[in-house]
């Protein structure tokens, strides 16, 4: 394996604990366009959370369509997708923390200077922005090494595709064997396998679902994606970072 040169942080509820702020603001727009189409189900934040982890708001809209059997006109889903990122962002500027644990590991990886540091999100940048803003992670990510599969691609797009993937290593200038991606979720994981980029899991932000639904994450995330190693907390990720080295 060549030498890593550059780690690629997934977002949300990977450095910032943004998911649960996000997708109660989603649910209210979901819910507004399933009772516009005479649907008469409804979802809230967390079961839209359970539902399309790891998507971003356009393509979480493409999955419910599809899911109940109706077309949006593009004019309008574009005009949903604007409305989102407004109140996402909103919300984001008031109240993301960073995960437990992570604004130390990034302070230790700047400091060594041995990696590039990029963040590759489905998420819109506004909202990528708002988020490490807001939790002063800021200066960790040069702002040319801050990606969104929603905005930063010509045609936008949402993991698992692995584009975005790819286009950060051909705008940084590394193969995707010398990257590892951190993620958290099926889909963004899926998109880092896709891309070849080597993966660690991160199952912190589960645990307050209960430790059942961390293992089985854990496990997802090490069988089905092919995660080389899977860390429950930010001060294990010396340590997994080694064993990438090594594998």
């Amino acid at each position: 394996m060549p030498p890593i040169k550059e780690i690629l942080f997934d977002c949300d509820n990977t450095l910032v604990l943004s998911e649960s702020l996000a997708f109660e603001a989603c649910a209210e727009l979901a819910n507004e366009i399933l009772e516009a189409q005479g649907i008469s189900d409804r979802f809230t934040g967390p079961q839209l959370l359970s539902t399309f982890v790891g998507q971003n708001f356009r393509g979480m809209m493409l999955g419910l369509q599809k899911m109940y059997n109706f077309e949006l006109p593009e004019n309008q889903l574009d005009d949903y997708v604007d409305r989102e990122l407004g109140a996402v962002t909103k919300k984001l500027n008031e109240a993301a923390q960073p995960c437990e644990g992570v604004m130390e590991e990034l302070e230790k990886l700047k400091g060594s200077g041995r990696y590039g540091l990029a963040v590759v999100s489905s998420s819109a940048l506004p909202r990528v922005i708002a988020s490490i803003k807001k939790t002063e992670m800021y200066h960790y990510f040069p702002s040319d090494h801050i990606f969104s599969a929603a905005t930063s691609l010509e045609k936008p797009t949402s993991k698992p595709d692995p584009a975005i993937y790819l286009h950060a290593c051909k705008v940084i200038g590394v193969q995707p064997g010398e990257c590892v991606a951190v993620e958290d979720s099926r889909s963004g994981a899926t998109a880092a396998k896709n891309a070849k980029i080597p993966l660690i899991g991160y199952v912190g932000s589960y645990l307050e679902d209960g430790k059942e639904k961390q293992e089985s994450v854990a496990k997802m995330l090490k069988e089905e994606c092919g995660a080389i190693v899977v860390m429950y907390h930010w001060s294990e990720f010396e340590e997994c970072l080694k064993k990438v080295e090594v594998s």
